[in-house]
């Protein structure tokens, strides 16, 4: 089997819950010896443990193992470089979900002013 060399050759991932680590492993054309060794480097990449520590991947964990592999073998990331990368991603999520929430706040404080200032 030839591996693919960019994301977009990959499979489409199957509209299941959970996915053992044989099918990610096709699925993201990575050896599951690969998958246990990001699992390490990679924190944010958790899949659920189950009986015998049978690993069970979910679709975000398949989507976050497609995005290490883009930073390591398309972009030619470190392991390093990529683990900050991704640590940024979601720091930066996370701040985009905090202003929005205040935001959402300060609307609804607005709005309290209003009916205050009618009392």
């Amino acid at each position: 089997m030839l591996e693919p060399s960019h994301n977009d050759e990959l499979p489409p991932i199957p509209g299941k819950r959970y996915f053992t680590i044989g099918e990610v492993s096709e699925l993201c054309a990575v050896k599951p010896h690969v998958l246990r060794y990001w699992e390490q480097e990679f924190p944010q990449l958790n899949p659920v443990k189950r009986r015998g520590n049978r690993r069970y991947y979910q679709r975000q964990d398949v989507l976050m193992i497609r995005q290490i592999r883009a930073l390591l073998y398309d972009q030619g990331f470190t392991i390093g470089g990529a683990r900050l990368r991704m640590s940024s991603e979601e720091a930066k999520e996370d701040s985009t979900q905090y202003r929005q929430l205040i935001r959402q706040m300060i609307v609804e404080l607005e709005d309290v002013l209003v009916v205050l200032k009618k009392a």
